[in-house]
């Protein structure tokens, strides 16, 4: 039997290790499952909020391409699951065929979508302007920030917690291409959403979320419309952008797993 691989992709804010029980629950049914982190992003979190690291310049580009190589390592393409921006590179990937399948939780919107001005909006609003110009300029959120705009529809004593353990700074570089529009759009985030020859579409939104509005969601979703290959939604109510990462973890992941099965994708096949 072969192992169906699976490649997780999160978000800005939050460190390759806030993917550990998706990895033990995917794992658990089978699957082959990899999280690597951004390019250049520490093993730990204490590392990665450390002043001392020298963050390198990461643009939307630096980032889908290392997971378009993580993909294309391994024999038969994965399925391609990403949160926030990582959803945005889990569309680009599949709409490339790098993947048999993409799942895209509360996504940073692609081109022609509304924009998520929580998510776009920090990146010009955070970022000095005495800043270097070198790409390497990180943007961090305060407990209160990732309170107010990412764990809002979770208890705060828990907010507290999912903060101390996954929240990092982001690369004001990549936040910074997500903000151009209309012509000057980064090209990484221009999708093919006729495109009939990629594999199945899960989009998923909380709609609580403040980072990506559910009605940002809904719009990537009927972008697709015109597309004949499978596109689906899923809208969890009560649910905020921390929704990979809090206590109501394992109802999305279940619910990813369901969507799978129904697409004829297990962990284990022949």
């Amino acid at each position: 039997m072969n192992r169906t691989p699976v490649v997780l992709i999160h978000g800005a804010w939050l460190h390759a290790l806030s993917w550990q029980s998706w990895i033990d629950r995917l794992a658990g049914r089978g699957f082959e499952v990899v999280a690597p982190g951004w390019p250049g992003e520490p093993p730990t979190v204490g590392e990665a909020r450390s002043p001392s690291v020298t963050t390198p310049s990461l643009g939307l580009d630096g980032l889908t391409d290392h997971y378009a190589s993580v993909a294309r390592s391994f024999d038969a393409p994965p399925v391609i699951i990403g949160h926030s921006v990582g959803g945005l590179v889990a569309q680009h990937l599949l709409d490339a065929g790098l993947g048999r399948a993409a799942v895209a939780i509360a996504p940073a919107p692609i081109a022609g979508a509304p924009p998520a001005p929580e998510l776009t909006g920090r990146a010009v609003r955070s970022v000095p302007p005495d800043s270097p110009d070198d790409g390497t300029a990180t943007v961090s959120l305060s407990v209160e920030e990732f309170r107010a705009c990412f764990a809002n529809a979770v208890p705060e004593e828990e907010s507290s917690c999912l903060f101390r353990h996954y929240v990092i700074p982001s690369s004001g570089h990549l936040l910074s291409d997500l903000v151009r529009e209309d012509v000057t759009c980064h090209p990484r985030r221009r999708v093919d959403t006729r495109n009939a020859r990629r594999g199945p579409l899960l989009l998923i939104s909380g709609q609580e979320d403040r980072m990506v509005p559910d009605s940002v969601t809904r719009s990537v979703y009927k972008l697709y419309g015109d597309s004949t290959a499978t596109s689906d939604l899923k809208q969890f109510p009560d649910r905020a952008h921390s929704l990979t990462v809090d206590s109501g973890w394992r109802s999305v992941a279940d619910h990813v797993l369901l969507w799978l099965a129904l697409q004829g994708i297990h962990g284990t096949e022949p």
